[in-house]
């Protein structure tokens, strides 16, 4: 475990071996989470009792009864004294170790509740995971708390939105470029790899070179639409922090004059979130997350939305959990790349490593040139990127 720099001893001169000897004691300490002695001898004080009773509240010996090799807690119910530990955790660690205590407490000891409190909301270091559990409670939450909660995930998804909008617009206004060829290009727009397979037959091999009769060039994005982008995303509750940055991700492409951005949630129903897309939060809280899948269903409607097949990139976010009909789904799948659709299957769209998700499924869309895979936030705009100019994604090795 990592601890607070302050907190470790100062070596005395001529005692270095005595203090590492001691160090790894109290880390121990800290780690087995006992009581004083625990085997280590090892006495805990001042700040290092404070993060030991932060570590015991929550994975320590309570009043919660013990499942298994779990360790209980004792954090307790009542909103003070998690506001008191949030508090706690948030001086003692850094904010990446506070959020993974966040959710563990919401897991452990079910804390989902009082999140439901403006307090405790204000409290709370906020994160992905934090936003998709305010949006699994979103219908059961009070409207003292609602605007709070908002507030929340704006946070969240402004900071989301600094670090991936403009890495997203330009990695994609360069493949709308470069999607369109020009025939007359002024010399910093030529296409050279294409422009020399496009001449081959001029090669004069007394010269060793080539003529180019033929010059091709990438375009400039015009102000027209040149590519149609459906985002198609699984609202189960296994793909929430999937939604988040789908979510954020379907703002950023809406705002691009080239593309026309299509949104749609799906569980066992299919909701069209297109006209919110001006507003990532609103999108976030007219999710629902949880309930059945059905993919098939969901596919049906994007695939009743597109006008221009060629010009249209598919981009279908999900575990592949199918509660609807499978044959139908991969039926779906082939007909749209039959007719020209640029079909991309995300397993996941977020930082949390390789999903659990439907092999077989996985695999029967690879059979359709559609291969599945996790992709994180930030390799995300290479996809869109390539899937725009028809090459191969670039998909993570290991995938």
């Amino acid at each position: 475990m990592s601890t607070h720099p302050n907190s470790r001893p100062r070596t005395a001169p001529g005692q270095g071996a005595a203090t590492g000897a001691e160090e790894r004691l109290r880390r121990w300490r800290l780690v087995l989470g006992g009581d004083a002695a625990d085997g280590t001898g090892h006495v805990l004080t001042g700040r290092d009792a404070a993060m030991d009773s932060a570590l015991a509240a929550l994975y320590g010996t309570g009043d919660r009864p013990r499942r298994g090799n779990d360790r209980s807690a004792g954090l307790g119910a009542s909103a003070p004294s998690v506001a008191r530990w949030l508090g706690d955790i948030r001086t003692y660690f850094p904010s990446s170790v506070v959020q993974v205590m966040q959710r563990d407490a919401i897991d452990r000891l079910g804390l989902s509740a009082l999140l439901l409190e403006p307090e405790m909301l204000e409290a709370v270091e906020a994160d992905v995971h934090l936003v998709g559990t305010l949006l699994s409670l979103n219908k059961a939450m009070p409207q003292t708390t609602r605007e709070t909660a908002r507030a929340v995930v704006r946070k969240v998804v402004e900071d989301l939105e600094r670090r991936l909008a403009t890495r997203t617009r330009a990695a994609i206004t360069g493949a709308l470029d470069r999607s369109t060829r020009l025939t007359r290009p002024r010399h910093h727009d030529i296409d050279w790899n294409r422009t020399i397979a496009a001449n081959l037959r001029h090669y004069l091999p007394e010269y060793r070179t080539i003529v180019p009769e033929r010059l091709i060039g990438y375009g400039r994005a015009s102000r027209s639409l040149k590519k149609e982008v459906v985002l198609c995303i699984d609202q189960s509750g296994s793909m929430a922090a999937s939604v988040v940055y789908a979510s954020v991700f379907g703002a950023v492409l809406a705002s691009m004059r080239s593309l026309a951005t299509r949104l749609v949630v799906f569980d066992t129903a299919v909701v069209d979130l297109t006209d919110q897309l001006d507003d990532p939060v609103d999108v976030l809280f007219g999710t629902q997350l949880g309930g059945g899948t059905d993919i098939n269903r969901a596919l049906a409607y994007c695939q009743s939305r597109i006008t221009r097949p060629a010009e249209t990139v598919v981009v279908l976010i999900s575990d592949l959990y199918e509660g609807g009909i499978r044959d139908e789904m991969l039926k779906r799948v082939a007909a749209m790349k039959a007719s020209g659709v640029q079909f991309v299957s995300l397993l996941a769209l977020c930082d949390d490593g390789a999903p659990a998700y439907d092999h077989e499924h996985a695999a029967a869309l690879a059979e359709l040139g559609a291969p599945a895979f996790a992709c994180t936030p930030d390799l995300f705009p290479e996809v869109m990127a390539a899937a725009i100019e028809r090459r191969p994604l670039p998909i993570p090795e290991g995938a």
